[in-house]
This record gives C-alpha cells, sequence and structure tokens, in this order.
C-alpha cells in the first residue's frame, strides 16, 4: 500500500480507504480509479475485497505473539497473515500474551476447542528458539519468526546471515574496506546472525576482521549516535557504518552530522528493517528489507496447506532479507 500510494500521489490511508471499499470515504472518483488502476498494475489482489467469503466449516486461524507495541515489525506479520488468510476466505484472530503462560494458557482454553478452528501461528517478536506448548500438540501449528531446535514444526524467519553479508557486501562493492559495525545486544539471534553475515562478508573480500570496528548496541537511537561518534574518533576512522537496524543509522547520520561530515561523500552509513522512516532521512537510507509482511502471508499460507492439502508439510523457511538501496552509499573519497 506504501507503494501504491508513493506511485498515486495519495496518502496511505486513501490507498486503505479505497482498495478495502469503505463506505462513506470522501475519495473522488478519479482518485478511486486511479488507485485502483495502480493496485492491478503492481499486482495488490484489489477484488478479493468484493465479494463474500465462502462459508468453511474450519476457517478461524489464531495468531499468537508474544509483542504487539514495542516495533512495527509485529504488525506487519500480522498483516501478512490476514491478507494470505483472507483470500483463502479465512480469517485471523490475534492474541498478545506478552509471553505470559497464564495468559497464553487461558487463550488455548477458549480458543483451541473453537469449531471453526483451522489451525494456529505462534509468533515472536524476536527471532529465537521456542518450546511450543503442550496444549497445541494435537493442533496444527506454523511458527513465524521463531523456531524449535528439532525443526519438529513448520517455520519460517528472516535469514539474517545472508542480510547482513548483502549489507557488508554492498559496502565493499563501493570500495569500502574499513567497516565499523554497529550491532544489537550479542545475546539476541538477529544479532549474532547479522554479525556473522558481516564477518563473512568480510572473508570473502580477504578483508581482516577488526575487533576494534564492532560495537554492541541496544537498537536504539541514541545508541547509534553515541557508538557512531566513537568509531568516527578512532585515529582510522571507517569510511562507512553498517548499523544493525535503521533507528541506530539515524543516530549515526547525527553523529556524523556533528562531526561535519557528509553522507555519502564522507561517509557511507547502512541500515537495517527498512521502516518507513527510512525513505525520509537526509539522504534517504540504504538498508536491508526484513520480510515480516512476507513471513505472515508464508506463515497462513503454509497453514492452511497444511491443513487442506499437505497434513504432513513441516516446511522450514528461511526468508531473503534483501537490499533496498538509495543515496547514503557511495564509493569513499580518495
Amino acid at each position: 500500500m506504501t507503494d501504491i500510494a508513493k506511485l498515486a500521489g495519495v496518502s496511505q490511508s486513501t490507498v486503505s480507504l479505497v482498495i478495502n471499499h469503505m463506505s462513506g470515504a470522501k475519495v473522488s472518483k478519479v482518485t478511486r480509479e486511479t488507485v485502483l488502476r495502480i493496485a492491478r498494475e503492481l499486482g495488490y489482489p484489489v477484488e478479493r475485497h468484493a465479494h463474500p467469503a465462502a462459508a468453511q466449516t474450519r476457517n478461524l486461524i489464531v495468531y499468537l505473539t508474544d509483542e504487539l507495541t514495542t516495533s512495527p515489525h509485529a504488525m506487519q506479520t500480522i498483516d501478512g497473515a490476514k491478507e494470505a488468510a483472507w483470500e483463502q476466505d479465512c480469517l485471523v484472530a490475534v492474541f498478545a500474551t506478552r509471553g505470559d503462560p497464564e495468559l497464553e494458557a487461558a487463550v488455548f482454553a477458549r480458543m483451541l476447542d473453537h469449531p471453526a478452528l483451522l489451525g494456529v501461528i505462534y509468533s515472536t517478536i524476536f527471532t529465537r528458539a521456542v518450546t511450543v506448548p503442550a496444549a497445541l500438540d494435537a493442533t496444527p501449528t506454523v511458527l513465524l519468526n521463531c523456531h524449535t531446535r528439532d525443526r519438529g514444526r513448520a517455520s519460517v524467519v528472516p535469514s539474517e546471515l545472508l542480510g547482513g553479508y548483502t549489507a557488508t557486501m554492498h559496502l565493499i562493492e563501493n570500495g569500502h574496506s574499513r567497516i565499523g559495525f554497529i550491532n544489537g545486544e550479542h545475546w539476541i539471534e538477529a544479532a549474532a546472525e547479522r554479525l556473522k553475515g558481516y564477518r563473512q562478508a568480510l572473508s570473502t573480500a580477504d578483508i581482516p576482521f577488526d575487533p576494534v570496528l564492532v560495537r554492541a548496541g541496544d537498537w536504539q537511537v541514541a545508541a547509534g549516535y553515541e557508538h557512531a561518534l566513537s568509531l568516527l574518533d578512532l585515529p582510522q576512522r571507517p569510511t562507512a557504518l553498517f548499523c544493525a537496524n535503521d533507528l541506530m543509522a539515524i543516530g549515526a547520520l547525527d553523529a556524523a552530522r556533528e562531526r561535519k561530515l557528509s553522507v555519502p561523500r564522507d561517509l557511507s552509513v547502512i541500515g537495517y528493517d527498512d521502516q518507513d522512516i527510512a525513505r525520509y532521512t537526509h539522504p534517504p537510507l540504504t538498508t536491508v528489507l526484513l520480510p515480516n509482511y512476507e513471513m505472515g502471508r508464508w506463515a497462513a499460507d503454509s497453514l492452511i496447506a497444511q491443513c487442506r492439502a499437505n497434513p504432513s508439510s513441516k516446511a522450514i523457511i528461511k526468508m531473503e532479507c534483501p537490499l533496498v538501496a538509495r543515496d547514503s552509499v557511495a564509493p569513499p573519497r580518495l
């Protein structure tokens, strides 16, 4: 919807009103037709909203997540799951438990015997190994952004190692060899995998790993700012910074301004996640897309297929994190 809004020259709210056929929306006929035309050209399935869902004996998906409010990622995965489910005449009911076992058990007690229940999407805000609750042993379940250590359940997670590799290689291909890395907390799986990707890219290019260039942040703007300042104050400063999320990259952009460095002429900066704000920094931020929406779609599609077509499916998917090139990366000044 963001892409449609940009091409149509309208707000994302207007796009939502049009493609969801909201009654009473004050949108002109010309704008409505423009939005629908662009949506069709981009392959957005707008026609599905015009037809009522066919009756299904089991068409309810319970989506269980530990967090909804700490970041936009959870809502993006939910949107993907809801869209994919609706296209197959299913509805998604979302429950946020904050990891509380009692609340989780209460949801199971009320929902697992629901006559319309198709299955469960079990999701976490941080990518990690989980122990699936025993209450789900007899219920079709797909894991989203998490996995079991024995790989016994179908699951989808982002390919964080490849994402870290892609970001670092993009800087290397632009001529950088002294690349600072501002990571998240080391105990978070995504941070550990992105560091592995960073190191693999350096190794591929025969660039020695220098631990002096690595910092452990906390995913917040302030951490990006403080760690970027410390890296830029090194006797031999890096010519590029890879930040493990967009918020820390925004802090790094601020640090560069404070040190009177122009981005990307004097310093290249790359982020991770592709949050909406990355389009509106100065300059717009090159980043790596965290495929939340696509993972949500895959989880719903996989669960429905598992229940209706292939009950034995236990696919394990690592979804690609592609580069989104904008204006914050350039070759280093000679």
